[in-house]
């Protein structure tokens, strides 16, 4: 997930600064996204603003017959921003946990996922045994940011650096200030695709689903989990999956699934 870059090609009211400010929204729908998180949202060559999300959100927003404004947020500002209604929702391959259903309301999955380890070609890493030592870098507040806390001692890292999102990580990765990169597999496989100095060395498994996000018991949560519900009937958000990354997605995973909207256990 990137850092807080203007964008362009969009209507926007406001930007959001640091961490979710924003001015006032003449959408019925505003959205916040950490704009540069490929491939879910970021901007194109022409500056507009796409991605498998946005597509989501836009047919979403078109199915409820309202406007929407994606809103740049970095991704940290999302859960402060939709807790306190500056924005109606958030996107941005937000993971559903125990954790934050205290606190925020998703509705159900449309996206099954893990982290994964990113390094250079150079460097001889293989994978989290080759990073004791080492400097690793993640998203602040993500959920790479809470696993590599968890096993920093498991795996021996010197230091865990954070940054507000992919595009500044990865200048350091290159530039030898991190050895390692830990972060949405998705985005990360995607990236290196045509990058051959660099390359993703381990999966690391950690059972994440991808959602919509919403302010505590939000009845908005409800109708747009009904929606989702019938773009999976009607196969759109399988189709989405296929154009993103190239594949069809599998019939066991909440991109085709119909499940309920998470609750705490």
């Amino acid at each position: 997930m990137t850092s807080a870059t203007s964008f362009k090609g969009i209507l926007l009211a406001g930007l959001v600064a640091a961490f979710g400010a924003t001015a006032s929204h003449a959408a019925d729908l505003t959205v916040g996204a950490n704009i540069g998180n490929v491939p879910w949202e970021f901007e194109d060559a022409s500056g507009k603003v796409t991605g498998f999300e946005v597509d989501l959100v836009n047919e979403i927003a078109a199915r409820l017959g309202k406007s929407v404004e994606f809103v740049n947020t970095p991704f940290n500002g999302l859960f402060p921003a939709v807790q306190s209604g500056r924005i109606n929702m958030a996107i941005s391959s937000i993971t559903i946990t125990e954790k934050r259903l205290e606190s925020v309301t998703f509705a159900q999955p449309y996206y099954d996922s893990d982290q994964s380890l990113t390094v250079t070609a150079a460097s001889g890493i293989e994978g989290l045994k080759g990073m004791s030592g080492k400097v690793v870098g993640v998203d602040t507040g993500s959920t790479g940011d809470m696993w590599a806390e968890a096993h920093k001692g498991d795996v021996g890292l010197s230091e865990i650096r954070r940054y507000e999102g992919l595009a500044p990580a990865m200048l350091d990765l290159v530039a030898g200030r991190v050895d390692g990169y830990i972060s949405d597999i998705p985005a990360l496989l995607y990236y290196v695709k045509d990058k051959p100095e660099l390359k993703v060395v381990e999966r690391i498994p950690t059972g994440e689903k991808y959602s919509i996000m919403f302010n505590k018991d939000d009845p908005l949560a409800t109708e747009v989990n009904e929606i989702i519900t019938t773009l999976k009937k009607e196969g759109f958000i399988a189709k989405l999956h296929e154009t993103w990354f190239g594949a069809p997605a599998e019939e066991t995973t909440s991109t085709v699934s119909i499940l309920d909207m998470p609750k705490l256990k």
